[in-house]
């Protein structure tokens, strides 16, 4: 994460409970031995058809090779996500790369994506945070080649 501004770190606390208590929906990737990704979600409590998507990280030595892409169809392919049918996430309107890896993804799975905002910068970020877009994408329809 801390390759990966301007991302929010959380603690190393909160990083070692995603990974233990969701390590379903939690990705790493790695290259030459070193972690040069991470993918953080969960399903949704009180929404079992829905895999939130925290935070997604691709460090400067594997950006523009699909590691991000790959991630999330690794995610979805899980047993866990079997009954998922709905992926969301939050993205701040600058976040070009966030847009097109979940505009690609939505693509890929023939699924409409919308959003709207959702956290907004003066309400709930006493104006030092840009707002937060909920995207949600589904249903889930045909997937088109992972490899794609």
């Amino acid at each position: 994460m801390r390759e990966c501004e301007p991302l929010d770190r959380n603690s190393m606390y909160c990083n070692l409970l995603q990974c233990d208590h969701f390590a379903d929906t939690c990705v790493v990737a790695e290259k030459d031995g070193d972690i040069v990704g991470w993918v953080s979600g969960y399903i949704v409590p009180s929404d079992p058809d829905t895999l939130f998507v925290w935070q997604v990280a691709v460090s400067d030595r594997a950006r523009g090779m699909g590691v991000a892409k790959r991630m999330l169809n690794e995610l979805v392919s899980r047993k866990c996500c079997a009954g998922v049918s709905t992926l969301k996430t939050t993205i701040t309107r600058d976040n070009d790369a966030s847009w097109a890896l979940f505009n690609a993804f939505a693509d890929q799975n023939n699924a409409p994506l919308a959003h709207d905002a959702h956290y907004v910068r003066d309400d709930h970020f006493d104006g030092r945070h840009a707002t937060e877009h909920m995207v949600t994408i589904a249903p889930f329809g045909e997937r088109k080649s992972a490899a794609a």
